[in-house]
């Protein structure tokens, strides 16, 4: 489980999410903006990412290896060409309503010198893990289709009511197969367990089967295209750059599960991640005289990450798989770059953990939508 932990130039412990009052000044966004207490880049942190994934492997790889390579599996590891069918026995099968799923290629060549393909599902507390390897010449959604059928059969759990993936490249399949089963399909990349679990098969599983393909690229890229203008129905009106204790974000992720304000939260314990509760994480406030319905269109839109990017002098909304948005501008200077940079930086100090509030009005202690985020690098496959 990791620790992260670091010391920021200035601990502040509001009550709620009450803003550091700074000096004002006027930017567009698309007429002005409050700043915060202005962020120092001067972080310290030591920060080690272990996983806690369970490795019941229970079936035989369908893909072949060639015959003269020997791979020496010691008995205390697994072995990386078999497949996995798992459920946690005291997880009640019916509660699992969601699941997370990637049909992709792996940087593993079968027999035939091909590219294997390989479906894995789990859902976001990882009590449910499965993998399967296929070989790349049946994928479709048919096969798609079946296997997922396959995993409800083997493992004795229902359909899930939802489906969240995250290669838009995919889309296609995994939506008409969801579609067959009456699941329904989103594409989100707030797959946070899943994309920790491939990082993670990825250094225990593919670098050490006997097909591996050291310096492969991944066939499906995630996308990153250029950000769009943002609808009118998502302006907000004022923001400012935040930062809080990790206590105070617990208490706006209780507030959120314990009333009807929009947004979403993250189960760090799940993700294996820990966090000092006076470290500070950043964010981005945003208010708005309608800050009720801004909430309410926010809260349909799989809300993933918010990027200070300091080359176009402007806040970076990403939501969905690959929908990008200018969020903000601000009038490029050497303060206002600093500030964005010393955002960016504090929240790569937090492992990429930072939020996004929506208020009445900056000043107030009370939000209207939160949304915890977790910045990830891509996958390495």
């Amino acid at each position: 489980m990791a620790t992260l932990s670091f010391n920021p130039t200035r601990i502040r412990t509001p009550g709620g999410l009450h803003l550091c009052k700074p000096k004002p000044r006027s930017l567009p966004f698309p007429q002005s903006i409050k700043t915060a207490k202005r962020f120092s880049a001067d972080f310290r942190i030591n920060q080690q990412l272990l996983h806690r994934f369970r490795s019941n492997s229970v079936s035989e790889s369908s893909i072949s290896v060639p015959e003269e390579v020997e791979v020496a599996v010691d008995e205390d590891e697994d072995d990386p060409t078999l497949e996995l069918a798992y459920l946690d026995s005291e997880t009640d099968p019916e509660s699992i309503t969601e699941w997370e799923l990637d049909f992709c290629s792996r940087p593993i060549l079968d027999i035939r010198g091909k590219k294997v393909w390989e479906l894995v599902a789990c859902d976001n507390s990882l009590s449910l893990q499965y993998t399967k390897y296929f070989p790349n010449n049946v994928i479709n959604s048919i096969t798609l289709r079946d296997a997922i059928s396959s995993i409800t059969e083997e493992l004795g759990v229902p359909l899930p009511e939802k489906i969240r993936f995250f290669r838009s490249q995919m889309q296609t399949i995994i939506t008409k197969a969801c579609t067959e089963l009456g699941v329904k399909p989103i594409p989100s990349k707030r797959c946070l367990s899943l994309l920790l679990w491939l990082e993670e098969r990825y250094e225990t599983v593919y670098t050490r089967h006997p097909g591996f393909q050291k310096g492969s690229k991944p066939l499906l890229a995630l996308d990153n295209p250029f950000p769009m203008e943002l609808p009118d129905n998502l302006f907000g009106e004022r923001w400012a750059f935040v930062q809080l204790p990790f206590s105070a974000v617990q208490e706006e992720v209780s507030n959120l599960n314990a009333s009807f304000m929009f947004g979403s939260s993250l189960d760090l314990d799940l993700l294996g991640i820990e966090i000092d509760d006076n470290s500070m994480i950043p964010g981005l406030s945003v208010a708005s005289s309608r800050a009720q319905p801004l909430a309410a269109w926010m809260n349909g839109m799989e809300v993933y990450s918010v990027e200070a990017d300091t080359s176009r002098a402007c806040l970076i909304l990403s939501v969905g798989i690959s929908t990008r948005y200018v969020y903000a501008t601000y009038k490029k200077n050497p303060v206002t770059t600093a500030e964005a940079e010393a955002w960016e930086a504090a929240k790569k100090a937090c492992g990429g953990l930072h939020f996004l509030a929506i208020q009445d009005d900056l000043d107030s202690e009370d939000c209207v939508g939160f949304w915890l985020l977790l910045d990830l690098p891509p996958p390495p496959v």
